[in-house]
This record gives C-alpha cells, structure tokens and sequence, in this order.
C-alpha cells in the first residue's frame, strides 16, 4: 500500500497502546476484499489476539467470505469507536483504526481451539456455558469455520 499523508496531522492517531485499547474494547469490524476486481465488503465480530496481533472469526465453512480470500487473501478493515454525533455543529466524536492484512482459512485443530478461546473471551462475560452447550468434541470444533486476520499495517485518526 503507499504510503499516503494524512491532511490533517491533529486527527493522525499513530499510538499502538491505541490501537491494541481499540481492538481489545471493540466487537465488530467491517473487512473489506477483493476478487479479479469485484469488491466485496462484510462486517463481523471477533476475538483480537494481542501476542499474535491478529483478530479471529468464526464462520460457516463454505460461502462467498471463502471464495473471496482463496483468490485473494489481502484484506482492509475498519474498527471504530463511535462517541456520537454532536447535534448544531455538523461533527462527530469518533476514534477510528484501518489496518490491511491477510486473511487465513484456520484448519490446524489446536489453532482452532485458540481461536474460539479468544473469540468466546473477548465477546462473552461468561462463556462456560457456550463452551459446554456448543463444544464438547473435537468434531464440534472442526464443524465450525475459523478465520484469522494477520494485521500487516495499522492507522488511526480520530476527532473529539
């Protein structure tokens, strides 16, 4: 991706204490893809991994998510933290962060296991009861679709 200035350096957010902070409060983001110029665009929740700086996505195991990161896995995605708009001002508080990466279909077992500890973790408050209820053999786990997000590049701006 080149490199491109941000035209206003008071909105550039460019701290990775930030960044970590915004994925690790966020529940969904929004990935952008490609395939031989067709653009496709989903949003998603996730489970964000700081010590492998990547987000994991659970899945059906076939669809057009799939079809699109086997002919091409380089994603863009979005995760924003919306402060609202500001009524009589014609602005919005907002932090946002665009990372690009790549997109991998997980089939190692134990990557899956990890991945659906970080999902169930991030996402639920008390995820025992998802755990006992949805995975109780190995076979559960290989039945569900896992994604993983390798984040390559990260930006942020934000307006107060």
């Amino acid at each position: 991706m080149p490199n491109y200035h941000m035209n206003r350096d008071d909105k550039q957010v460019t701290d990775e204490e930030i960044f970590k902070r915004v994925l690790t409060q966020g529940k969904y983001t929004t990935i952008s893809m490609c395939r031989n110029d067709e653009p496709y665009i989903v949003t998603m929740n996730y489970g964000y991994d700081p010590k492998k700086n990547a987000l994991y996505f659970h899945c059906a195991n076939k669809g057009l998510k799939l079809d699109f990161i086997r002919a091409n896995p380089r994603v863009c995605a979005t995760v924003i933290e919306d402060h609202g708009y500001k009524k009589d001002e014609c602005d919005h508080a907002y932090l946002s962060i665009v990372f690009w990466g790549a997109l991998t279909i997980v089939e190692d077992l134990d990557e899956k296991k990890h991945a659906l500890e970080v999902l169930l973790n991030h996402l639920e408050e008390n995820p025992d009861p998802i755990r006992e209820r949805n995975l109780k053999s190995d076979e559960s786990y290989q039945n569900v679709g896992i994604l993983r997000l390798d984040i390559h590049e990260i930006t942020g701006k934000h307006a107060k």
